[in-house]
């Protein structure tokens, strides 16, 4: 078995030496995704903001590797302030449905560029 890296062009392109996404075998291991938009390289400003950015993103990350958020298992979420986290779980909410898949969430001291958020997600794709 051979891994795929992943490349979606409506997403932003990796901040360093990794994949946006690894397919091995019928599982897609994410990497991180934060708030950039794709389009003009912006950080969103709130918390509401960055995570529909970041949701955004992992679709698009999900999508170009032929899944979508039906196949996601597990999501890791890292906020730089808990005192956020129930905005957070409003919009993530909206985007996130039947079968929620398990989720861990961590405060960190600092993302990249600043960000409020950042989640990474593990999907089975079932064919």
């Amino acid at each position: 078995m051979s891994n795929t890296t992943v490349t979606a062009s409506t997403a932003p392109a990796a901040l360093g030496p990794y994949s946006q996404a690894v397919v091995a075998g019928d599982w897609v291991f994410t990497a991180g995704q934060i708030g950039l938009d794709a389009s003009d390289g912006t950080l969103k400003e709130t918390i509401e903001g960055q995570t529909l950015q970041v949701l955004e993103n992992l679709t698009a990350v999900l999508a170009a590797a032929g899944g979508g958020w039906r196949d996601v298992v597990k999501t890791t979420v890292y906020l730089t302030d808990l005192a956020d986290f129930e905005a957070f779980n409003a919009v993530y909410a909206e985007v996130v449905r039947e079968p929620l898949p398990a989720r861990s969430t961590v405060q960190v001291s600092r993302l990249p560029k600043d960000a409020l958020v950042e989640i990474d997600a593990v999907a089975h794709l079932s064919r």
